[in-house]
């Protein structure tokens, strides 16, 4: 067997986000339950931002509240895009991480939480001095890691400076590097995996890839090839960013990061038999 071994981080808030219809507050909570079965790393499982931004996800406190955590090797993050969010989350015992979303593209920054990149810089600041005076950790996504819709400038050197300066200048140590639309290549996730993860070895560096039907192995064999060693999913591929132009590709989906790492022999220390029960279950969460 190989010596990697991956960490997956499920996100059944990303799955469910962008839906309109509201998903019962049971149905959520029995769905976490049964991933927490399951043997991820993490579970990316509610949001505390505003209910007018994301309705869906307006009742991440109760849904914790009828989670059982106590088989459980999986932690809890929780999206959060100010200090305000962040001390209604860090009141949570149960929660480990925080997610801030940050974009280098002012646009997207400003579609997604409201907030221009500088203003966005001073949240991320409060974000982790709120989560640190309360042992939480933060994990920063990248949003438009690997490219960009909009005519905001791009390219993998502003994207290696601004890994630099979330790193040196604001003490990130989590960065999960996002492909907000589905716009990585091989050749882009080549570049940005192969030139940050070795510069910042102390910094745990992952993927959080959107994909096409006919594209996902592609991205994760050259995330994987070049060093990445933590993956954001979600089961059957479902959801996306609501603020984003991605109506043509959803999330990364668990089953074939699984299949993908089963056929190379990595190792991912994951229940299969409950997998299956939660891929089984989410067919009946989720619209299809």
């Amino acid at each position: 067997m190989s010596e990697k071994r991956i960490k997956i981080i499920e996100c059944p808030r990303d799955a469910m986000q962008g839906l309109t219809d509201f998903i019962p507050t049971k149905t959520k909570a029995a769905y976490i339950n049964q991933l927490l079965k399951v043997g991820f790393d993490t579970l990316d499982m509610g949001s505390f931002v505003s209910p007018k931004a994301i309705p869906q996800l307006q009742d991440t406190a109760e849904v914790i509240k009828l989670l059982d955590l106590k088989d459980t090797i999986s932690k809890l993050l929780v999206i959060v895009a100010n200090k305000r969010g962040a001390e209604s989350a860090v009141e949570f015992d149960e929660i480990t991480y925080l997610g801030f979303p940050f974009s280098i593209s002012a646009t997207f920054q400003q579609r997604n939480i409201n907030s221009t990149i500088e203003e966005s810089l001073s949240r991320l600041d409060e974000v982790m001095s709120t989560a640190s005076r309360r042992n939480k950790e933060l994990v920063t996504y990248f949003s438009m890691a690997f490219g960009n819709p909009y005519d905001d400038p791009w390219s993998a050197e502003i994207v290696a400076e601004w890994a630099n300066k979330l790193v040196n200048t604001y003490g990130v140590k989590i960065l999960s590097m996002s492909d907000t639309i589905g716009s990585s290549s091989p050749e882009t996730i080549q570049w940005i995996f192969s030139h940050l993860i070795p510069n910042f070895p102390e910094v745990e560096i992952g993927a959080h890839l959107h994909t096409t039907p006919d594209k996902w192995e592609e991205k994760i064999h050259s995330s994987i090839e070049n060093g990445c060693q933590r993956f954001d999913s979600a089961i059957k591929g479902y959801g996306g960013c609501p603020m984003a132009k991605d109506d043509l590709t959803g999330n990364m989906p668990t089953e074939n990061l699984i299949s993908y790492l089963n056929k190379n022999n990595i190792i991912h220390g994951l229940n299969e038999s409950e997998f299956a029960k939660s891929m089984e279950l989410a067919l009946s969460v989720f619209p299809h």
